[in-house]
This record gives C-alpha cells, sequence and structure tokens, in this order.
C-alpha cells in the first residue's frame, strides 16, 4: 500500500469505496461505462475551492513559483468573473463548493501496463485502451482522476524528436516551452472556466512535434473520472512547428452517480507556418457530468487546423472548439455531432476568426435529438477590418427524432471586410416514413433502419476518424439508439 506525505506532514491513504448500484433513474445498458471502482487515494480528499486549496495543488505537484502565482491569480479571476448568460440559466443547480477539485490516486506514474494497481488495470483493460495502444496508436495517455498514471510512446517518436507527454511531467521536464505558450492561446481572463481551470489544473497532455516533422500515427489520451461530484481539469498543450503535421485523439467517461460532476477542461494548440493539426474528441461522459471545456487553436500563415468533436455523453455540454486564422492562408474547419437524449442538453458549435487576409473556415454541425433531449448550435464567424479576400462556410444539420425534442440554432457573424464571402445553412428534419418503409422492406427491423438513417446524417463526421475510432462511434450512436422506437 502506497502512503504519500500531505502538506501537513501526516501520511495519509484514503480508500473511498464506491457501490456498484445506484439510485440513479437510467438504464444502465445504454452507458455500458457507467461502472464505479474502489480506488485508493493518496490523501483524504476535501470539497470546495479556496486559496488553500489552490496552494496545497501547487505545493504537492512541486511547481515553480511562477505556475502557483498564476494558479492564484486565476483564482481571483475567477472569483470575480461573471457565468455567461446562456451558462448561467442552463445549469442554476451547479454549486463549486461542492466538489472534489484534485483526486490523487495512491499510484505512481508507471510506463508498463502491469505495474498498474489491478483495480485501475481493470478499469482501463473494460475500456480498451491498452488493447487500442497495441494495435494502433503510437503513443497513449491514461489519465484517473486528477492524475496521469499510465504513459507509453513508441519508440519512433522519441526519434523524430516528438515530445509527448503529460502537462505535469512538461512542466518539471520542459519548463522553457511550458512557460513560453501556457496561457497564451487561452489566458485565465478569458471567460470564468478558463480561470477555474487555470487554478485547479491537473493532467492533461502535452505535444511538441519539431519542424517538418510528420507523426504518421495518432496520439492518444483517455481520461475517466471516478468519484462521486468529482472535478477532473486537464490542461492540454499541443506546438506543432512550422511544416510539422499530427493528429490527437481523446476519449472520457464517467461513473453514474446521483450527484454531479464537473468536467472543464482547456486545451490550447498553436499551429505554426504550413503545421496541420487534426484534434479528435470521443465524449461519452456519464449523464450526471456538467462538460465545460474551452477549446482555442492560434493558426499562423499556410497552417490548418481541424476539430472533429463527438457528442454523445453528459447531463449539459457547452463546447466550442475555437480557431484564429492569424496568418495569410490560414485555414480552419470544424466537424461536430452531437446526440442528446432524455434529460440531455449538447450545446455545442464553433468559432471561427479571421484576422489575416485569404483565409478559409469550414463549420459543418450536425445534431440528433430524442427522447425530450435538447440540442444547440452555438457560433461566431468573425472577420477582421483589412482581412480581405476571406471566406467561410457553415452547415447545421439537425434531426430530430420526435415531437418531444428540440433543436436551436444561434449563428452570430461579425464581418469588417467587404470583400468576404460567407454562407450559413440549416436544415432541420425528421427521419421520412418513406425511408424507413424501403429499409424495413428489405429485411430490417424499424429499429435497426432507424439506426443506419442516423448513421447515414453523421457519415461525414464518422468518415474522417480512423477505422477503430468509426466503429467503436458508430456501435455507440446505435447503442443510444436502442430503444427509441415507440
Amino acid at each position: 500500500m502506497a502512503v504519500v506525505l500531505i502538506a501537513s506532514g501526516n501520511p495519509v491513504v484514503s480508500k473511498r469505496r464506491k457501490p456498484h448500484m445506484t439510485s440513479f433513474d437510467l438504464d444502465l445498458s445504454k452507458y455500458s461505462l457507467g461502472w464505479s471502482d474502489e480506488i485508493e487515494y493518496a490523501f483524504e480528499p476535501v470539497k470546495g475551492l479556496n486559496k488553500r486549496v489552490v496552494e496545497q495543488i501547487s505545493w504537492w505537484k512541486g511547481e515553480p513559483k511562477w505556475m502557483t502565482e498564476l494558479r492564484i491569480r486565476s483564482l481571483g479571476i475567477f472569483d470575480r468573473k461573471p457565468m455567461a448568460p446562456w451558462f448561467a440559466t442552463n445549469m442554476p443547480d451547479i454549486d463549486f463548493q461542492d466538489i472534489f477539485y484534485y483526486l490523487k490516486p495512491a499510484t505512481e506514474q508507471v510506463d508498463e501496463w502491469d505495474d498498474l494497481p489491478e483495480q485501475m488495470k481493470l478499469t482501463y483493460e473494460k475500456l480498451g485502451i491498452p488493447e487500442a495502444e497495441r494495435k494502433y496508436l503510437a503513443g497513449v495517455t491514461a489519465q484517473y482522476e486528477s492524475e496521469v498514471v499510465f504513459h507509453r510512446n513508441r519508440d519512433e517518436l522519441s526519434e523524430q524528436g516528438i515530445l509527448f507527454c503529460d502537462m505535469d511531467t512538461a512542466l518539471r521536464e520542459y519548463p522553457d516551452l511550458v512557460k513560453q505558450y501556457f496561457g497564451t492561446v487561452i489566458p485565465p481572463g478569458d471567460n470564468k472556466f478558463s480561470a477555474l481551470n487555470t487554478s485547479v489544473w491537473s493532467g492533461g497532455s502535452f505535444i511538441y512535434v519539431p519542424p517538418g516533422v510528420e507523426c504518421e500515427m495518432p496520439l492518444q489520451a483517455y481520461f475517466r473520472i471516478n468519484s462521486e461530484s468529482a472535478g477532473q481539469f486537464e490542461r492540454t498543450l499541443i506546438i506543432a512547428d512550422e511544416g510539422s503535421k499530427v493528429h490527437y485523439i481523446e476519449g472520457c467517461s464517467a461513473p453514474v452517480w446521483t450527484k454531479d460532476s464537473l468536467h472543464s477542461a482547456v486545451v490550447e494548440i498553436i499551429v505554426k507556418p504550413s503545421a496541420h493539426v487534426t484534434y479528435t474528441t470521443i465524449q461519452n461522459w456519464s449523464p450526471n457530468v456538467y462538460n465545460l471545456v474551452t477549446k482555442r487553436a492560434r493558426v499562423e500563415a499556410e497552417g490548418h487546423m481541424e476539430w472533429i468533436d463527438g457528442n454523445i455523453g453528459s447531463k449539459l455540454t457547452m463546447k466550442y472548439p475555437s480557431v484564429y486564422l492569424m496568418g495569410p492562408k490560414a485555414t480552419g474547419e470544424v466537424l461536430s455531432v452531437a446526440y442528446a437524449g432524455a434529460g440531455q442538453h449538447q450545446d455545442a458549435g464553433a468559432k471561427m476568426v479571421h484576422a489575416a487576409p485569404e483565409t478559409t473556415s469550414k463549420i459543418v454541425s450536425k445534431s440528433i435529438s430524442k427522447d425530450g433531449g435538447i440540442t444547440a448550435y452555438r457560433g461566431l464567424v468573425r472577420i477582421d477590418e483589412g482581412a480581405y479576400g476571406c471566406k467561410s462556410h457553415v452547415q447545421c444539420d439537425a434531426l430530430i427524432l420526435d415531437d418531444q425534442s428540440e433543436s436551436r440554432t444561434f449563428p452570430y457573424m461579425e464581418v469588417g471586410a467587404k470583400d468576404a464571402e460567407i454562407g450559413h445553412e440549416a436544415t432541420v428534419s425528421k427521419i421520412a416514413d418513406e425511408q424507413l418503409f424501403y429499409l424495413m422492406s428489405r429485411g430490417l427491423t424499424q429499429e435497426a433502419a432507424m439506426s443506419m438513417v442516423v448513421n447515414g446524417f453523421i457519415e461525414p463526421v464518422t468518415r474522417t476518424l480512423p477505422m477503430e475510432y468509426a466503429v467503436e462511434w458508430s456501435r455507440l450512436i446505435e447503442l443510444q439508439m436502442e430503444g427509441s422506437i415507440g
């Protein structure tokens, strides 16, 4: 049993027992990742947020003075900054003092799977992480609660000079790089939740790709919340140097609890001239998680940023991947799918800011709602003065599967250049009876026919995924569709 010293100097190991059955009114067969585990923690967790908690997190990690000061300053911003109006409306019951802001498993990070504690290893094996890593991925990170517990790279990454590790390791081993870029794309004062993340961040991924290097296979991270009333605040920083290329994939899950959990991450991406970054998210949080994420990329001349965003879980998601096109001929693209079932609200979208001439952006947003679920597209396209020759196109398609569900669209455009070419199109539809009739006449059940139509609807996003992820994404959609007829 690991014994670790906390700030007070008292050795404590906390074992928190997690019941496998809950009173949450939910069909767990539809959310297959909703179990919890009995895990030992390095200290007795304390709920609530204040200066002492922030200082203890930084002390525990042995961080440099500048990071501690940044955390404390960000906490002050969080306390002062108001909630965005649409945030406040949709989560009136969130209690920031009823959350664990730092949960450290009583295990150190390992690079061999067999060295993980047995219960934790079983958790990730049920999630398929080691199998995926062995069969496909170039590198993989697994985060459990607040800390990364497993990280493994293939040798060729190091041979190419690619840096891939968790953010805590990066702060220790590459402090100059972290200090140079941390908070430059998303400063603490950007919004209330970026301030929250900057004050209590833990874990996440750090990637640096040298000039001209192409990472041929995706890098992956997986984030798991285990405890009730837990908060997870990973921080991800990706720097793609000039002419480089990288694809990063993240997944997530959490148990089903009667109390809500909070996930509030920050992702900063720097795309240097002619570099190419693809960032894929397959979000599958349980229906008791508030998912409030700030993601933004800064793209220099002729660089390209692509966000691929799949959102099928959580109680409430508010996430708007952003691309700031700062250099001439830079391009940005967001492809997203949001799926909202009973008791779910998916408020997702994208932001494109054209700050340089001849920049191009594209947003494709698809949403599916059923059983009273609510989906919303909330987006921004801005073309600054002097940014001539810019083009942007937005496509929003909503599929509503019953009379109780809703789809909302909130597009916003600011155009400061007369020659800008901007298009916005939106469709709202239901599955046509003739579609179902034809498929059922070919031998499919009504449920299978509806699932096929839905998978066809999201195909523009599915085809962008590596094969293993495309198959898993389709399986998850079909799982959500079970029982949706009648």
